[in-house]
């Protein structure tokens, strides 16, 4: 999904730097689209990184292993 994310992002940023001329309402929906999609990416990376780096540690900090 992360990579969805970005990809989408990309286009609206492609979008929002291209010379052309956009009507004012189509800018300012682009430019809230964006920042969404900044917020989403961002909350996704978060949780993939957490989601990583408790997997990792889970198997290091268990008891139970570690006496056997």
């Amino acid at each position: 999904m992360h990579k969805i994310i970005k990809k989408i992002s990309q286009a609206v940023q492609v979008l929002l730097l291209a010379p052309i001329k956009l009507p004012g309402k189509a800018l300012h929906i682009i430019k809230y689209v964006a920042v969404g999609l900044g917020v989403l990416e961002a909350m996704t990376s978060e949780t993939e990184e957490q989601e990583r780096s408790d997997g990792v540690t889970s198997d290091k900090s268990d008891p139970v292993k570690s006496e056997e």
